[in-house]
């Protein structure tokens, strides 16, 4: 049997799908690093060490999705892209759920998540330093909207894009 030109090879049929859910995953990390950066900037609500390290699977992500999309032309590297975005989006799902487990008391946080400041020359730099330096606690949620802090929406999200790459790397039948 000959397959006609209108005939899609699963393979084929899977590029556009993969693309897709590669660019998704992409944009979505970049609308959640620049409303990180929203609240950061406009809103004034400094990060605490475990909200910037909240930010490293997105903005690897974002790299990897434009990579992706640029130079992945076959299903199969398409594929990985998508296992490496998935692997990417748990680690974020899992750094969410510990961050907002620490604000609820579940969990204990980092020793050393309370701000920090550089060190000081003197008993006078210090006292400006701590006249100017908002320390920042990784327990105590700066926002919540519905119940959830940014790093409960953020566990949410990162779930959705961990959903996203899952479903982009599963086969039609």
């Amino acid at each position: 049997m000959t397959s006609s030109p209108l005939t899609v090879s699963q393979g084929e049929h899977s590029l556009p799908r993969r693309r897709l859910a590669i660019a998704a995953i992409g944009l979505a990390s970049l609308a959640l690093i620049a409303g990180a950066w929203y609240f950061q900037l406009v809103v004034g609500l400094v990060p605490c060490k475990l909200c910037l390290e909240q930010r490293l699977p997105h903005y690897a992500a974002i790299g990897l999705a434009l990579i992706g999309l640029v130079l992945a032309r076959s299903a199969r590297l398409q594929g990985l892209v998508l296992l490496a975005l998935a692997g990417l989006m748990a680690w974020s799902l899992g750094l969410g759920v510990y961050h907002a487990g620490v604000e609820w008391g579940w969990f204990l946080g980092p020793s050393d998540c309370g701000g920090g400041i550089a060190q000081a020359s003197g008993v006078q730099d210090f006292m400006k330093q701590l006249q100017s330096v908002k320390v920042v606690s990784c327990a105590q949620a700066a926002w919540r909207f519905l119940g959830l802090s940014l790093a409960g929406w953020n566990a949410v999200a990162s779930a959705v894009l961990l959903g996203v790459a899952l479903a982009g790397l599963a086969r039609r039948r």
